[in-house]
């Protein structure tokens, strides 16, 4: 790959990869390979202030910087999460959202956590600071806390991907709303990826059937949102400036394609459309994805291997889409 002196937009990763010409369209070529022996991130988050991306570790249950370097950066390690999930940057208030839980794959993780651990930790963007963790274990049964969108009021809203269940919690660490439904649940992992709609609703996909929901937080309601085909294996979702919905699909459950697909919707997402897909993905199977100044970026954090119990691998790649 040929290093250029100037460039002429930004590109994905700014700090990490000056210099670097942006990634093809179309998802094909262009990625950046980071070195993180082990990390194996699921969540991905694009820091503002460092001009770079954030990574949460399931193996370590911390989170990471992306440097220039192509290394990382540890910025984040509490003793009280096993692993971390999904990660979102709260820009405004210099907070680092993380939803944590335990499925047996991290380095802490004990019979007493295993499905059992889930929260959401509130960090101090610049420091890594803890300054809460907010338990979202709630009731009986099986608990993973998945993925986290944030308002522009700071309210965060999480999955609970083994309680079939959504969350909202306030910039002071306070449990708003815990909505329900039937429709929620599922055998296996369930609610996954979620993102706040500027109508003041929140979306979010149901990883087993691929179907996507348009929840009033307020309300508890919970609708489906028609689509073309569902998103089975729907993981990460990212909302676009232009109102698309990106959708990361994966086979990590063995359910759905490696893919990255665009969704639109022109009734206030009653439905919606698909208009873009590239599958299969080429960097493996991604989890999830995040809106940057140069388009949205796509990370595959190789989750395959630490199932199937392989510790050894050393990079994890992120594609601009």
């Amino acid at each position: 790959m040929r290093f250029r002196q100037r460039l002429v937009l930004p590109v994905l990763l700014a700090a990490v990869v000056a210099g670097i010409g942006a990634a093809p369209a179309e998802g094909k070529g262009g990625a950046v390979d980071i070195t993180a022996p082990s990390l194996y991130p699921e969540g991905v988050a694009w820091d503002p202030g460092r001009r770079t991306a954030l990574v949460g570790s399931v193996r370590f249950g911390t989170v990471a910087v992306v440097q220039r370097d192509r290394t990382v950066r540890t910025l984040v390690s509490d003793p009280g999460m096993v692993s971390v999930f999904g990660i979102a940057v709260d820009a405004a208030r210099s907070r680092l959202l993380v939803t944590y839980g335990d499925l047996g794959l991290g380095e802490r993780s004990a019979p007493s956590t295993v499905n059992r651990q889930s929260g959401l930790g509130i960090f101090d963007l610049r420091t890594g600071r803890r300054i809460a963790l907010v338990d979202l274990a709630a009731g009986d049964g099986d608990h993973a806390a998945n993925d986290v969108a944030v308002d522009p009021r700071g309210n965060a809203y999480v999955t609970d991907t083994l309680g079939d269940a959504l969350f909202r919690v306030d910039p002071r660490g306070r449990i708003t709303a815990h909505v329900t439904s039937p429709a929620f649940t599922s055998e296996g992992f369930g609610l996954n990826g979620v993102v706040w709609h500027p109508d003041g609703y929140v979306l979010t996909v149901l990883y087993n059937s691929g179907r996507l929901f348009k929840v009033d937080m307020d309300s508890g309601k919970a609708a489906d949102v028609a689509l073309e085909r569902p998103l089975v294996g729907g993981d990460g979702l990212v909302l676009r400036r232009d109102g698309a919905l990106v959708s990361v699909t994966n086979d990590l459950g063995g359910l759905g394609p490696r893919a990255v697909r665009v969704v639109t919707s022109a009734d206030h997402w009653r439905s919606a459309a698909e208009r873009r897909i590239v599958a299969p993905w080429p960097d493996g199977k991604p989890t999830t994805a995040a809106a940057t100044p140069s388009g949205v970026m796509v990370l595959t954090g190789h989750l395959d291997a630490l199932l199937a119990g392989d510790s050894s691998v050393r990079t994890f790649q992120l594609r601009r889409f």
